[in-house]
């Protein structure tokens, strides 16, 4: 009977050896031969699956992105199940993006190297726009759901409270990637959640 192969899995495998690479070495380390090497596969293995280093790198980032976003939803569904406000799950959710601890500062090194190969790649920079695109998506939706449960003021745009949002951890990431402190990383939380409860003040009528 013939082997049965699962290709998916093989290319994960690719890229978790990609995304220690990255973690511990740098993108500049990341090259066919130390791949095979860090996955414990051929270099022909490699190849087989990806032609180019940035095919590579967006395969990466696209699983880093799936496990934040997937992380995020199991965020969701525990509020629905604890019935908690939706402020208090939109602070989770973002902070899901921040190099806090070393699975997260791991995470951000690989959308680090992600991004600086988007200046000369036109479909990496596409990925990098259409993730940005559906994590405003979200935050949106957050807070129209909190328009109509009176968590947020009725006035309130989503979108541009989306971009506030999704801005202030782009930013707050970029620091802590180059400073990682203790001390940072619980201010940088801080504010997240000073921010979310600016854009949710009220509570949520549809617990009480």
């Amino acid at each position: 009977m013939p082997k049965v192969v699962d290709h998916q899995a093989r290319r994960v495998q690719v890229a978790d050896a990609v995304q220690r690479l990255i973690t511990e070495r740098g993108l500049d380390q990341v090259t066919v031969a130390r791949t095979a090497a860090e996955a414990g596969v051929s270099v022909g293995h490699v190849q087989h699956y990806f032609s180019t280093k940035d095919e590579m790198v967006l395969f990466t980032h696209e699983r880093v992105v799936q496990k934040t976003l997937e992380r995020v939803s199991a965020l969701e569904e525990r509020s629905r199940r604890e019935r908690l406000p939706i402020r208090d799950v939109v602070v989770d959710g973002l902070a899901e993006w921040l190099p806090v601890d070393p699975p997260r500062r791991s995470a951000h090194r690989v959308t680090l190297a992600f991004v600086g190969r988007t200046v000369d790649n036109p479909r990496l920079a596409q990925a990098h726009a259409e993730t940005g695109r559906l994590i405003r998506s979200m935050l949106a939706g957050a807070v129209r759901n909190g328009k109509e449960c009176g968590e947020v003021p009725a006035d309130s745009d989503p979108d541009l409270a989306a971009l506030e949002l999704h801005s202030l951890v782009e930013g707050l990431a970029l620091q802590l990637g180059s400073d990682p402190d203790g001390a940072a990383s619980r201010s940088a939380l801080d504010l997240v959640s000073a921010r979310v409860k600016a854009v949710f003040p009220g509570r949520c009528r549809q617990y009480e």
